[in-house]
């Protein structure tokens, strides 16, 4: 079977998904249960590229076989028929594109989680370094960034830090975070003078980056039951108190043996709130990872322990050099790179799995 036909195929069934989603949409009921209907229109934004470049491609092709025939008769139609190939080529491969087989999560919100390794005090610096790169990029997409639990040291690192990542309502379905920062998970590596070094010897540290979708509250189903709850009180670099109140939350789901914690929030009833956001997008990639057979490449590889033999990236100070080992990218604009300037590095990783989800296409 032809890329035509497999297109065409693939394409029929999204169609006839499509018309019952705009049915859906315009059903006022559906509108009464708000996360409902924002996953049925997430679905439809994703959908009406397809089915508008599927007409598009219909209409390019029946033209394109008219001016061919005319042609024969009038010379005049042969230039057109030029023009109309050459559209037809820009729309087929904006359709093939479209219809490569994707996460399913591309079109959701992200939550990072940054953690120091191995380097001690700069590696928690370093995690602070990332946080702040995550958080300019994040703003010059126009996503809002929210930290739900930090965990600092007395030099202003990060032992750990966990963030979502929003995009604005109307956000189209390329412009989603987790599909453009999933490429970000594994080991970063460093390497520059500490500021902790006296004799300006050059370091090598970590820090490790995991980054889930975030899950709707109908995505998993957590029983109370299988949860223990844990209250402390808050704690700030040097172990000074943040709060004078047991607020701090920690969740244990025992099934999973699964920890998240939280003490970012004033009160209890927050810390229990975020928590669980972080625990429900843990447990649907762990649930994924577990299916290996349902889990993309990208979740499968990132890195949980901060191990630099299984780096991802490497940050060289001294060179002002980015280095991206999973698809040989090299640029030497560190600084800016750190200052939130991440587009030429994620296009780079898109690029190279966009190719390998094009194989699966024919």
């Amino acid at each position: 079977m032809d890329r035509k036909a497999l297109m065409f195929e693939a394409a029929g069934g999204l169609r006839e998904e499509f018309a019952e989603l705009e049915r859906q949409l315009s059903d006022p009921a559906i509108h009464a249960d708000l996360t409902k209907a924002r996953r049925i229109g997430r679905r439809y934004a994703e959908l009406t590229p397809i089915v508008k470049s599927l007409a598009e491609f219909e209409q390019l092709t029946d033209d394109l076989e008219a001016a061919g025939e005319l042609a024969e008769e009038d010379e005049s139609f042969a230039a057109e028929a030029v023009q109309l190939q050459e559209r037809l080529t820009e729309v087929t491969a904006k359709l093939t594109k479209l219809l490569a087989p994707r996460d399913p999560h591309d079109s959701s919100d992200a939550m990072l989680e940054i953690k120091s390794g191995e380097g001690g005090e700069e590696s928690a610096l370093f995690a602070a370094d990332l946080f702040k790169m995550y958080t300019r990029y994040a703003d010059s997409r126009g996503w809002k960034v929210e930290v739900l639990d930090a965990q600092e040291t007395d030099l202003g690192g990060y032992k750990s830090v966990t963030l979502a990542v929003k995009a604005a309502a109307n956000s189209e379905p390329e412009n989603m975070p987790y599909g453009v920062l999933k490429f970000e998970g594994g080991v970063h590596r460093v390497q520059r003078v500490p500021v902790t070094e006296t004799q300006g010897r050059i370091h090598t540290s970590a820090a490790g980056v995991l980054v889930m979708p975030e899950a709707e509250e109908t995505e998993v189903e957590v029983n109370d039951d299988d949860l223990r709850i844990d209250v402390y009180r808050s704690s700030g670099p040097g172990g000074q108190g943040v709060n004078t109140t047991d607020s701090a939350v920690r969740i244990t789901h025992l099934p999973t043996g699964t920890v998240v914690s939280c003490q970012n929030e004033r009160s209890q009833l927050q810390n229990k709130e975020q928590a669980m956001r972080m625990l429900r997008s843990r447990l649907v990639t762990l649930a994924e990872e577990q299916a290996a057979d349902a889990a993309s490449a990208a979740r499968k590889s990132q890195i949980r322990t901060v191990d630099r033999s299984e780096r991802i990236r490497t940050y060289n100070y001294p060179e002002n050099r980015i280095a991206d080992h999973r698809i040989g990218f090299k640029a030497y604009n560190l600084d800016a790179v750190l200052n939130g300037d991440l587009t030429a590095v994620l296009e780079a990783l898109q690029a190279a799995d966009l190719a390998e989800r094009l194989e699966h296409i024919g």
